[in-house]
């Protein structure tokens, strides 16, 4: 049966800018991997955070 399952994570809209070149590099990193553009920056943003220095994790708390 289908069901329609809520979204996992609330979000919110911010408008930031991207470098053209950025662009074209991540627009060719996620063809054919089913993935979008917010959703290939929300993972590498997370990824990023994870993956601090120690020291800066603890300025960022």
């Amino acid at each position: 049966m289908f069901q329609i399952k809520p979204d996992k994570k609330e979000s919110e809209n911010k408008t930031i800018r991207f470098p053209l070149e950025l662009i074209k590099k991540i627009e060719k990193a996620i063809v054919g991997k089913n993935v979008s553009f917010s959703g290939f920056v929300i993972q590498s943003c997370e990824y990023a955070l994870e993956n601090m220095e120690p020291e800066e994790k603890e300025k960022n708390k």
